[in-house]
């Protein structure tokens, strides 16, 4: 799919080419969604260069996700998609500078499109008057996504912390924190990781003469550094925060399994003494001199009520329980 922001517009549209379709001449923004090879080739034909594939946007090396080639410079960022969902992921988006227009890529639907969208009608499409304008206010739209979802995470572990110290401790409990735990510890680090690829480009796009060329643009990505950095620090100590709660929980699980295991230790200690003696009493020998008294019973009774209490004052004098 194909979208186009004009200039001075307040929203993208839609377009299906036709034969001889023609980029409009106050294009600012293409936005290509899951594009097929066709519409690919369409837009490298109107505008002389060569776009980058699915495969390509996906390598890891920093000279295959941040190069000027031509007259475009390229640069793709990791986006985190989903992190509503179940199972969130990074999902790559290339931006592609030429001609004071900008080309995005993508094959995911990130939230931060959306909401730079919906900023551009609040506030107006003068405010994308250039390729560079919508670069800059896409990146200030997927800090801001990632720093709410950093918010989101960070009373997420506040509240699982506070039910892990505070609440009664049960087993069942602690196994649903742990997969909550689980949860938002992989989308802390998906976030941590969209902000290493974010600061990356950031860094490459301050120091190229064909992204900041006024010093407005120059601030805005200052800005945006500054920002990227301090998210950064947060996911770290938040990852951190995670990983604390992950080893408490474990922790008060062991603690919990001992305190089981240690009633019934107690508790198998406590009754074999008198399991020995009713043993002894219950042997059927034809000559046992406790038969044929009259206090017999009374002294068995007795011995196993002595053989409980005293390994229980024992117990209790050692604060095993």
């Amino acid at each position: 799919m194909i979208r186009l922001l004009m200039r001075d517009a307040q929203a993208a549209v839609d377009v299906t080419p036709g034969e001889g379709w023609v980029l409009p001449a106050d294009t600012v923004w293409i936005d290509l969604v899951e594009p097929t090879r066709e519409e690919e080739v369409l837009i490298e034909q109107q505008l002389q260069l060569e776009l980058p594939t699915r495969e390509d946007m996906s390598e890891i090396e920093a000279s295959s996700r941040l190069y000027r080639e031509g007259h475009a410079t390229y640069l793709t960022v990791e986006v985190i998609t989903g992190a509503a969902a179940e199972a969130p992921k990074l999902t790559p988006v290339t931006f592609v500078l030429v001609k004071d227009r900008l080309i995005t890529i993508r094959y995911a639907h990130p939230r931060a499109f959306k909401l730079f969208e919906a900023t551009l009608a609040e506030r107006g499409g003068a405010l994308c008057d250039a390729g560079e304008s919508v670069f800059l206010g896409l990146l200030d739209a997927i800090v801001d996504r990632v720093a709410d979802i950093l918010e989101a995470a960070s009373e997420q572990v506040e509240n699982l912390s506070n039910h892990i110290f505070e609440r009664p401790r049960q087993t069942a409990r602690f196994e649903v924190i742990l997969g909550k735990l689980g949860r938002w510890r992989g989308i802390t680090a998906k976030a941590r990781n969209s902000l290493i690829s974010l600061s990356r480009l950031l860094v490459y796009a301050s120091v190229s003469p064909f992204i900041a060329e006024g010093e407005e643009d120059a601030v805005r990505l200052k800005s945006l550094q500054r920002d990227v950095a301090s998210l950064t620090d947060h996911a770290g100590h938040l990852s951190g925060d995670i990983t604390f709660l992950l080893d408490a929980t474990l922790g008060l699980i062991n603690i919990e399994q001992n305190g089981i295991i240690k009633f019934f230790s107690i508790a198998a200690v406590i009754f074999l003494p008198p399991t020995l003696v009713a043993s002894y009493f219950g042997m059927n020998f034809k000559y046992m001199a406790e038969f044929n008294l009259p206090w017999g019973e009374p002294l068995a009774l007795g011995l196993m009520v002595v053989a409980v209490v005293l390994p229980m004052l024992w117990f209790k004098r050692k604060g095993w329980f």
